[in-house]
């Protein structure tokens, strides 16, 4: 049997920038998986993301473009105003339908599309944010028969996000940052 297609998924809000500069720069250059990741941006401002964690990780850093594949050894950021989705062939979609959660880019929209084109294959994680977006989507990622990670709300920069992942997704792991790093370093050489 030909083992699943694998990809992580990152959402994140209010604290974004330190959590992801916390883990994404311990991945290596040739990590296995794409990994995509919303980070609430208003939609007014450009992604200062995608140019600060360039130059500071060895993984590729971009902002996603509509239709492209998901290849290895990339981090896809949504960019500003458009919801981010994964297409069942394993590429991206924008989209700029309503706001979900009063969010465009949206964490669950991410989410829900990605566990239905990966599966059990898909890793989630939720990291610090001011609002419950997410918690439906990593509860679709566990329902899909993936793996759900969260930042620990005691430690996390702001706790709404991941404290109501927890509750939505009672399987998810709880973690700190460096575990984060270190747990999706160790998924990539399995």
């Amino acid at each position: 049997m030909t083992p699943p297609a694998r990809a992580v998924v990152i959402g994140a809000s209010a604290g974004a920038v330190q959590a992801l500069l916390r883990i994404l720069p311990a991945l290596p250059a040739a990590y296995p998986w794409p990994i995509i990741v919303v980070v609430h941006v208003p939609p007014d401002r450009s992604n200062v993301l995608v140019p600060l964690l360039r130059d500071r990780c060895k993984l590729r850093v971009k902002e996603a473009d509509d239709k492209e594949p998901l290849l290895p050894g990339v981090a896809y950021f949504a960019p500003s105003d458009y919801h981010l989705l994964v297409e069942a062939e394993a590429s991206v979609a924008l989209s700029a339908d309503e706001p979900v959660n009063y969010s465009r880019p949206s964490i669950d929209v991410l989410f829900d599309s990605a566990a239905d084109a990966y599966g059990e294959g898909l890793t989630g994680v939720i990291l610090s944010g001011a609002n419950e977006d997410g918690a439906k989507g990593l509860a679709r990622v566990v329902a899909r028969g993936g793996t759900a990670v969260v930042e620990d709300p005691e430690a996390a920069y702001a706790s709404i996000m991941p404290a109501a992942a927890l509750v939505a997704c009672v399987a998810a792991r709880k973690m700190t940052l460096d575990e984060i790093g270190a747990h999706l370093l160790e998924l990539g050489t399995a």
